[in-house]
């Protein structure tokens, strides 16, 4: 048989992520995978993220049963190898022939031949019952998270040490599954047109204006009219959040904007304000323009550490590049290029980046720090840093806003107490439903 659509998209995208540091997330995206059919597309996407999530289970497993060591394999050959595990051992419905035979072609494919016949001889020892395999669930046992739940050691006893063991156990259980998709909308009158399509949304969990897809993959709603034209979009509700706390201005910043859905909220929630969205790369500064189409949103290609606009503004919002560690659910990869160093140089960018932005920031105004990561060195001690050396600026309590908010009726969690870390906003993956999340409100004297 020829290999499947989807097989060959999943080898193609996962050889990009392994070889040239690509982003799944992009590639699925991608105009090839738009054309697939949906029962491909799904399959694709399953495969892809299974194997990014699982990855070090399934080198665990082809070790046991290879007669080289993984490093000596070529990249090819690995990701066939890790493709035909996944399916082995976490999709039933796919016939063990057809994931061996399909990872066989794939190897052939890529003009590796010469290891289709150890590509086969692994994959049928794994098709084998056995019973000494490792318990995929382990229970609360620090030493065993990280092998069981496919992360790497160094991050789980960080979040250990931080946010205790069961936190840390839903965080890793979390982030080996596709989350449920949140939505934003832009036009309320999309939600009927979604209904119309087949399309079913329960309440959001977090944010009563938000709405969770529940019977449908992402592909069908990206197909439909309402979200091509920008009147729906996929944000989640910790995103939504963070937007939500920037409040209300004349004049807002939004230093690092692409790719765009906390400008979008901005602009719906400051619908007669001047908002200026900045952004370094000009690939994304393009897509922003596509993505948000607001009149009162202004994008410019620029580096937040040098920005030069004309003015103060009275809200500011420094949404910085961080590690992501709070979206591992649904970028997987960014857990096996994270090293310990890397988090030094990400906080000397970080920190640079706000002290930039304050600049910009009218007295009596508003900022708003915030990352997708659960790390310290990006979250409270950029904020301390910054802070130390500008004595006319002050954190304002971020319970404050959340019972603001509350009041108002635009948040609809129950348990703020869980939301709050000290002064600061602080969201957990598996513990909250959303990503995880940190927020800083800062006032200027």
């Amino acid at each position: 048989m020829p290999i499947s659509p989807a097989r060959a998209a999943a080898f193609d995208i996962l050889l990009r992520v392994e070889t040239e540091d690509a982003y799944a997330s992009e590639l699925l995206h991608a105009e090839r995978i738009d054309k697939l059919s949906a029962l491909d597309r799904g399959l694709t996407t399953q495969i892809v993220l299974g194997v990014l999530r699982w990855r070090s289970r399934l080198d665990e497993v082809i070790a046991v049963a290879s007669s080289k060591p993984l490093a000596k394999l070529d990249a090819e050959v690995l990701i066939a190898l890790r493709m035909g595990a996944y399916q082995l051992k976490f999709l039933s419905r796919v016939p063990p022939s057809a994931a061996i035979n399909q990872s066989v072609d794939l190897v052939k494919r890529a003009r590796k031949a010469s290891a289709a016949p150890f590509v086969n001889a692994v994959l049928r020892k794994l098709a084998k019952p056995d019973p000494s395999a490792i318990a995929w669930d382990v229970g609360i046992f620090p030493e065993k998270l990280a092998p069981a739940f496919a992360h790497p050691q160094w991050l789980v006893e960080r979040w250990i040490k931080q946010f205790g063991i069961e936190a840390t156990l839903d965080i890793c259980r979390h982030d080996q599954f596709e989350p449920t998709p949140s939505l934003r909308f832009e036009d309320p009158a999309a939600k009927a047109e979604l209904a119309a399509a087949g399309i079913e949304l329960s309440p959001g969990k977090l944010l009563t204006s938000a709405r969770l897809l529940t019977n449908c993959n992402v592909g069908d709603l990206t197909r439909t009219a309402a979200f091509r034209e920008g009147r729906v979009a996929i944000q989640d509700e910790g995103s939504q959040l963070v937007a939500l706390l920037v409040g209300r201005g004349t004049r807002l910043l939004d230093c690092c904007a692409a790719p765009g859905g906390k400008t979008a909220l901005l602009a719906a929630r400051n619908p007669n304000s001047e908002i200026i969205a900045a952004e370094i790369h000009p690939r994304r500064a393009d897509l922003l323009r596509k993505r948000v189409r607001a009149a009162n949103v202004k994008v410019i290609h620029a580096d937040a550490t040098q920005l030069t606009v004309e003015g103060e503004f009275d809200r500011v919002l420094a949404d910085v590049p961080c590690s992501g560690t709070g979206t591992l659910a649904r970028n997987p990869e960014i857990k096996w290029r994270l090293k310990r160093e890397d988090l030094d140089d990400l906080h000397t960018k970080q920190v640079a980046i706000v002290r930039a932005a304050l600049k910009h920031l009218a007295p009596g105004g508003r900022a708003v720090y915030s990352t997708c990561s659960l790390e310290p060195e990006e979250d409270e001690a950029v904020v301390e840093e910054v802070l130390a050396d500008l004595p006319n600026y002050r954190l304002l309590e971020v319970r404050q806003e959340l019972d603001h908010l509350r009041e108002s009726g635009e948040l609809s969690w129950e348990d703020l107490d869980s939301l709050v870390d000290g002064k600061y906003l602080r969201t957990l993956p598996g513990v909250h439903p959303c990503d995880g999340f940190f927020a800083a409100i800062l006032l200027r004297s």
